[in-house]
């Protein structure tokens, strides 16, 4: 886990104890084990227990525009109160859309107030949220919620493209059909890009953690985790809670032909060789800058070169798709093909 330094003080140190009460991000690209980490916090105790992803700055946010408009609120609120975002959150309906009304200015204000409202009725004083996708947004987290303290799980690219071919998540552009483990690797890669070049801006309120450390070393990572949101991680009592994830694997993989233990760390061994020789060619430089060994290093770096035009094309795709959604109104287009989850 890394832990970038700076010289002054991060916003959640900057009076006594406030790390301590400051909301905690659990971030990565889809697949990446956010939702176990998530469910581990949850699991030690002191957090507000809330099973679902907010979506507040990735759709809410772009969907219903600028939320210091009393208008945009409350249709905000209409859908958001006919979801299952807020059956499951335990609130009373007109006290929680009072305040929103008079208190909310953005998706972050909005996050917030629910997410204290979901705490001060659980007798808890601390809050944490995992919607993957919130890595592309640091910046307005940061901006909207000073003293959040931002976890960025990265896990093996391999891993995370069998994974979100399984889901058929990510789609390949028309001229890639049939490519779709590719387009979930050039996926992975321009999320933990563009994740950590964000994250380093953050100083001491941005860490990461592999996925692949956090299932063969989970006391070593919590301890580290401990200190960086000044709680305590304790993993027994996190086993015997066992909420969610802890104690039913999230996986697109059923165990079978053998499997006894759940092992989600290096799936991608099991593929042919010229299977894993693309994934590399497409991926190989990004494993790489993030530590991961290549299994076939000089010849993934020969194959390369073919997969030149689609990289650009695919990760110039995703950006500007994001551009799009967080700058111009054709970006509700795409928020609203993604609210099937109200």
């Amino acid at each position: 886990m890394s832990q970038p330094t700076t010289s002054g003080k991060s916003e959640a140190e900057k009076t006594p104890r406030a790390r301590a009460k400051a909301p905690v991000f659990v971030l990565g690209c889809v697949r990446s084990g956010t939702t176990l980490l998530y469910h581990m916090l949850l699991s030690a105790g002191g957090f507000a227990v809330y099973r679902s992803e907010s979506h507040a700055i990735n759709l809410l946010e772009p969907r219903f525009g600028d939320l210091s408009v009393l208008t945009n609120k409350k249709k905000l609120m209409a859908a958001w109160l006919d979801s299952k975002l807020f059956k499951i959150s335990g609130l009373d309906a007109e006290k929680i859309e009072q305040k929103v009304l008079a208190e909310c200015r953005n998706g972050g204000d909005f996050l917030r107030i629910v997410m204290e409202e979901i705490a001060r009725n659980q007798g808890v004083e601390r809050w944490a949220e995992c919607t993957p996708e919130h890595l592309l947004f640091l910046p307005r987290i940061k901006q909207t919620i000073p003293d959040a303290l931002i976890i960025h799980v990265i896990r093996d690219g391999r891993d995370v493209a069998l994974s979100l071919e399984k889901q058929k998540w990510i789609r390949p552009l028309p001229m890639y059909r049939g490519s779709t483990r590719l387009a979930g690797a050039l996926y992975w890669e321009w999320m933990v890009r563009k994740g950590r070049e964000d994250g380093r801006g953050l100083g001491a309120d941005y860490c990461e953690v592999r996925f692949e450390d956090l299932i063969q070393d989970p006391r070593r990572v919590l301890a580290q985790l401990s200190r960086f949101i000044d709680q305590d991680l304790d993993y027994d009592r996190i086993r015997e809670v066992a909420i969610g994830s802890v104690a039913e694997p999230n996986t697109s993989f059923q165990a079978g032909g053998g499997e006894r233990v759940f092992n989600p760390v290096g799936r991608w061994r099991e593929l042919p060789r010229q299977d894993v020789l693309v994934l590399e060619g497409v991926i190989g430089g990004a494993l790489q800058d993030l530590g991961y060994p290549l299994a076939f290093g000089e010849d993934a770096a020969r194959q390369a070169s073919h997969f030149k035009v689609m990289r650009a094309t695919q990760l110039n795709y995703f950006a500007l798709r994001l551009w799009l959604k967080a700058n111009t109104p054709l970006g509700r287009y795409f928020v609203t093909k993604n609210l099937s989850w109200l």
